[in-house]
């Protein structure tokens, strides 16, 4: 399923839960560094994308444009990986929690290179041990998804991006999918769920299967007395990089 099929599915009510957090929405755009003119990549509805800056828009996905507030960027039909823009037309190209859905990650960042000056990508990082709880204890599925895709040193080395850990705030604003790991009840909202592509990429038998085991464990307390270690943290590390170059 490409990206945009799979955000016309899923994407109805992305803004529910998909918001801007302020802490990961800084640290991006300090990484933009002295840019006036910002392309986003796989723009969605418009989270991320830095105020007072001159943004431009790329959404391949027709439900996903359609709820892109009225003042935001001017937004285009198109793929990361066939950018319609001339050689540097930007100073900086971003793209957040995007590029897993490309159909050649590798072609789209060469693409974003293409088109401006300096990149910055916020993406997850599979060549480690997993770090959450989720998918540890309920979710092994979660691993298969990033089989056979390219690893996050070889998308640093196809562009020559450094890597920069971004730290997930316990009470994360943008309800992506690794956002709840100090709030897992969560997790059983199927309303939060539908906000995060994962699921539907896990299938619904993982699904529901990890729904189950995990209201099971918070009942009992035995997921409580897994997680202990998480009661006194701020924010966690849990894969999560931003790739720039």
């Amino acid at each position: 399923m490409s990206s945009a099929q799979l955000y016309d599915t899923i994407g109805a009510t992305y803004t529910v839960t998909r918001r801007t957090e302020p802490r990961i929405a800084e640290q991006i755009w300090t990484a933009l560094g002295d840019a006036q003119t910002v392309l986003n990549v796989g723009a969605g509805t418009g989270s991320y994308e830095p105020p007072r800056l001159d943004v431009t828009a790329v959404e391949p996905s027709a439900v996903m444009r359609a709820q892109r507030p009225a003042d935001a960027a001017p937004c285009v039909d198109a793929t990361a990986e066939s950018l319609p823009f001339e050689d540097q037309s930007f100073d900086a190209a971003m793209a957040f929690a995007t590029i897993e859905h490309w159909q050649d990650p590798i072609a789209g960042l060469r693409e974003m290179q293409r088109v401006a000056r300096r990149v910055v990508v916020f993406a997850y990082d599979a060549s480690g041990p997993d770090p959450f709880w989720l998918n540890r204890d309920y979710l092994p599925e979660f691993a298969s998804l990033w089989a056979g895709r390219p690893s996050l040193p070889e998308l640093a080395g196809a562009i020559g991006a450094r890597t920069e850990p971004v730290l997930v705030p316990w009470d994360c604003a943008d309800g992506f999918y690794h956002a709840f790991w100090r709030r897992p009840e969560a997790y059983l909202d199927e309303h939060v769920r539908r906000g995060m592509s994962i699921w539907v990429r896990v299938g619904p038998d993982a699904e529901q299967r990890a729904v189950h085991s995990l209201r099971d464990d918070l009942g009992s307390g035995r997921w409580a007395r897994r997680n202990r270690d998480l009661a006194g943290l701020d924010a966690a590390e849990l894969g999560l990089r931003l790739l720039i170059a």
